[in-house]
């Protein structure tokens, strides 16, 4: 591994664990101050946790892959995220937000569905507390093997090792500042991952001679690729269903607790809107960089003889060969906060 990426990558981890100390000197020291940050987030940090935590490395590694083999057709899950997350916004952030207070100042949903349903038989703490812990162990473990795999494949260091870095920098973080922590955290990775999806497509669109070129190349490729309703990978027209059932990946925002969690603790209802606004902003843009960065990235490996590579690796590709290796270690890093992210996010949630 290179010594600037090497320096990247050690001032993201200091940075991380700089934010659970602060956090950690700065929050009460009350059940609701660790597990809520005692309702205090504001609106940016609100915004950028959720849609942090929510996005994990796909968006880097996933989406781009996506749209390097299908296409533009790909863009459909986009765009049902998209609607999900900004119904989730409108239907659940506010309502949340106030009816937790309400209900006995529930501080997980666990205890908010309880108090809220007054279920004195506390099946429903039950019931709910046993998804999360079963569901979110199997989804915080994936996080942490895709940690030691992108060590293992970027960084030329072993996977054991990713691992433990992985997981002893989250586990350290999140113990030591709670919920303010992950949320601060979040908002830098947030930011990281943003900068990442904007810097890498233009760099890219740059050394393809400009968007009318890069256009060009990937006209040639296979006109299909701009087809909205084709999918490039097999040139066959995307059905009302398979649209539809690309559109649905949006529904399960209203399901995921280490999002709706940060609607529990921001700091006023009135804040929702500012949130939302900002929130979606941050995907939209998010997901165009990340949309451009696979469509564009195939026009340029093209233009690469004797190059193959695995689609999902895009990112890492163009990051490791088109920028200084202190540049890259940061780009790189992006993959790293986009999964930490989520895994602090539901470690939080099944303590």
């Amino acid at each position: 591994m290179a010594v600037g990426t090497m320096i990247s990558l050690g001032l993201y981890f200091l940075v991380m664990l700089g934010i659970g100390w602060y956090s950690f000197k700065e929050s009460d020291t009350s059940v609701e101050g660790y597990m809520l940050g005692g309702r205090k987030l504001g609106p940016a940090v609100t915004a950028l946790s959720a849609g942090a935590s929510d996005m994990s490395g796909w968006m880097l590694m996933g989406l781009p892959g996506a749209m390097y083999v299908a296409g533009i057709s790909a863009m459909w899950i986009a765009v049902g995220l998209t609607i999900g997350a900004f119904a989730n916004y409108i239907l659940v952030a506010p309502r949340l937000r106030v009816y937790t207070e309400i209900a006995n100042n529930a501080i997980t949903l666990p205890d908010y569905f309880e108090n809220r349903f007054a279920d004195n038989s506390r099946m429903l703490r039950v019931i709910a507390s046993v998804v999360i812990v079963v569901f979110f162990t199997l989804y915080t473990s994936s996080g942490v093997v895709a940690g030691g795999k992108l060590f293992e494949s970027s960084f030329n260091l072993s996977y054991e090792l990713g691992l433990y870095v992985t997981a002893g920098v989250v586990v350290a973080y999140t113990l030591i500042g709670g919920f303010m922590a992950v949320s601060m955290t979040d908002f830098v990775q947030g930011c990281i991952m943003f900068l990442s999806l904007i810097l890498v497509p233009i760099v890219v669109i740059m050394n393809l001679g400009g968007l009318s070129d890069a256009n060009a190349i990937i006209t040639d490729i296979n006109p299909n690729l701009f087809a909205l309703f084709t999918d490039a990978s097999t040139n066959t027209a995307l059905s009302t269903i398979g649209v539809i059932s690309l559109l649905a990946w949006g529904l399960g925002y209203f399901g995921q607790p280490h999002i709706i969690v940060r609607f529990m603790a921001i700091r006023s209802v009135k804040d929702v809107p500012v949130a939302r606004r900002i929130g979606m902003s941050w995907m939209i843009m998010s997901i165009i960089g990340a949309l451009f960065t696979g469509l564009y990235g195939m026009a340029y490996v093209s233009q690469q003889d004797g190059v193959s590579i695995d689609p999902e690796t895009i990112f890492i590709y163009l990051s490791q060969l088109l920028f200084h290796p202190l540049i890259g270690g940061f780009l790189l890093a992006a993959i790293l906060a986009a999964i930490m992210s989520t895994i602090s996010s539901q470690l939080l949630v099944t303590s």
